[in-house]
């Protein structure tokens, strides 16, 4: 109901304000810091849950947006009618997610006179939408594309016990991380409603990401089956040395780990916070996710530094961006 009741207040026409988004100069402390340079301010995100069964299994992606799009504006004290536009990264929504994302839009008490945009290129679609401004969403439970992953395997000799080596890694990088709180800055703690299977609805607020599982092993790992094929596996001017972080989607352990022995990666180097294998891949989100992972990371560091952020897309492209926090 109050959906609708939002929904319609914009429908009624409000008189001009006669304001017009300017661009505000660049505080970068670099002295090469110009009125054009792209600089992004803030980032959130909410935690990411277990598919069909987690705590937002009953939550919509509106409900998801918004309570990002509001936390955002009050960290950064900015009023909503500032806004000159909003670009939301989206996959497999119906309507490419217009709707969805223009009632996120109204739930945060952003006016209709703010414009908004979606975009879907698949598993870059949040990457895409920093490009273009910044926002995304995703809902996602059982998307089956994981044949892509033994052609992978087999085509570049990717083990299998090369791809639990890695997933046991970003598990146990991911679990350190979420210990240490370091997922505290960039999530939104949301507050939805699950019903259990008799139909009984409860209140919780979810505020961590459900799909890390600090109790995985190599020999937990070997015992998993195939799920996708017979006896399958899957379950910018720089150098490598410029670079302090790769964030690489682990869309799929044998992807990635080919990724990182192809271009010579350091270990140490990728994913340091642990990646989808154990936070997940929500297909909208991933990219902007990283984004902010890989942000709120080099702030912790404090010094000046360069990090990655690259994924694979369906149909056999690829997208990366580079980018360059000035240091504290």
């Amino acid at each position: 109901m109050r959906r609708l009741q939002v929904v319609m207040g914009h429908l009624r026409g409000q008189p001009d304000s006669g304001w017009a988004p300017q661009a505000a100069p660049c505080v970068s402390s670099s002295p090469q810091a110009s009125g054009a340079d792209v600089v992004v301010v803030h980032g959130r995100r909410t935690a990411i849950g277990r598919a069909g069964r987690g705590g937002f299994k009953d939550t919509t992606p509106d409900e998801l947006l918004s309570a990002v799009m509001t936390a955002v504006l009050q960290d950064v004290k900015l009023r909503p009618e500032q806004l000159g536009d909003i670009c939301v990264g989206n996959v497999l929504q119906p309507g490419a997610g217009a709707v969805m994302a223009r009632i996120a839009q109204f739930l945060s008490d952003i006016p209709e006179t703010v414009p908004l945009s979606t975009v879907n290129r698949q598993c870059s679609s949040g990457l895409q939408a920093v490009a273009s401004i910044a926002g995304n969403a995703h809902t996602i439970c059982c998307l089956c594309s994981r044949i892509t992953s033994e052609n992978v395997a087999e085509r570049f000799g990717i083990s299998r016990e090369k791809q639990d080596a890695f997933a046991l890694a970003s598990q146990q990088k991911a679990a350190r991380a979420q210990s240490k709180g370091c997922f505290l800055a960039e999530i939104v703690p949301v507050t939805t409603t699950v019903h259990d299977d008799k139909g009984n609805e409860r209140s919780i607020t979810v505020t961590q990401d459900e799909g890390i599982r600090p109790s995985t092993t190599m020999e937990g790992l070997a015992k998993l089956k195939p799920a996708f094929k017979k006896d399958g596996s899957t379950t910018a001017g720089l150098t490598v040395n410029d670079v302090d972080i790769f964030e690489i989607n682990e869309a799929f352990a044998s992807q990635a780990v080919y990724c990182v022995e192809k271009l010579g990666l350091p270990r140490e180097k990728v994913n340091p916070l642990g990646g989808a294998v154990a936070l997940g891949h929500p297909l909208g989100c991933t990219g902007a996710r990283q984004v902010i992972t890989l942000l709120n990371e080099l702030k912790r560091r404090g010094k000046k530094a360069y990090g990655v952020v690259s994924m694979c897309i369906g149909t056999g492209m690829g997208a990366a961006a580079v980018f360059e926090y000035p240091g504290n």
